[in-house]
């Protein structure tokens, strides 16, 4: 069993220590030490697209220890040849100029995009995009929408904290820098309004 103690690293930093000691050491199961919150969560989500089974062994205040068991035959599941759009969202508005027409603009967009063909694999909101995502938005009808035709919503988590509204989040899940990167590198097309 490989253990690891990531307590008090910052995203993507647990993610990406956790995959470093997975591909080197093909490890079947890992005892790890991390933060609650997102920290336990990205490292979590990784594991279970790895074909890790999931479960938190032991608690203290600000910290868990996650246990990770792989399951046999389990690993990276691979989509060949199926088209994955990501649609990257970095703001309140589309476009430059006039901040009312960006936000026609942005309303018309996310309605949009539920009438293309194929739909959106991910939308992922960073920066104040993720004010879009948050109690109180107008556009959460139409988020609501979008993931109800089977879209991932994704909402940087750095960028929630930011701003301060990551309790306040409502539509989608809150996600991590690797997890952007990793979805913009798989995606067969990236669209940025």
């Amino acid at each position: 069993m490989e253990y690891i103690d990531l307590k008090g690293l910052s995203c993507p930093s647990p993610v990406i220590e956790t995959k470093k000691i997975v591909e080197t050491t093909g490890a079947t199961e890992l005892r790890i030490e991390l933060d609650t919150g997102a920290p336990y969560e990205n490292v979590s989500r990784f594991l279970e697209s790895c074909g890790y089974r999931v479960s938190t062994e032991q608690e203290g205040k600000d910290w868990l220890t996650l246990r990770a068991t792989k399951a046999e035959g389990a690993g990276y599941q691979v989509d060949h040849g199926l088209k994955k759009v990501v649609v990257l969202i970095d703001g309140e508005t589309v476009g430059r100029g006039d901040d009312t027409l960006g936000a026609v603009l942005m309303k018309s967009l996310l309605h949009t995009l539920k009438e293309i063909k194929p739909l959106p694999w991910r939308l992922i909101l960073i920066n104040a995009g993720v004010k879009l995502a948050q109690e109180g938005s107008d556009y959460l009808p139409v988020l609501g929408q979008l993931e109800e035709l089977g879209v991932e919503i994704l909402s940087c988590g750095t960028c929630l904290d930011f701003f301060k509204i990551k309790e306040r989040l409502r539509a989608g899940r809150v996600t991590n820098m690797y997890e952007i990167l990793s979805s913009l590198t798989n995606a067969s097309s990236v669209l940025r309004p």
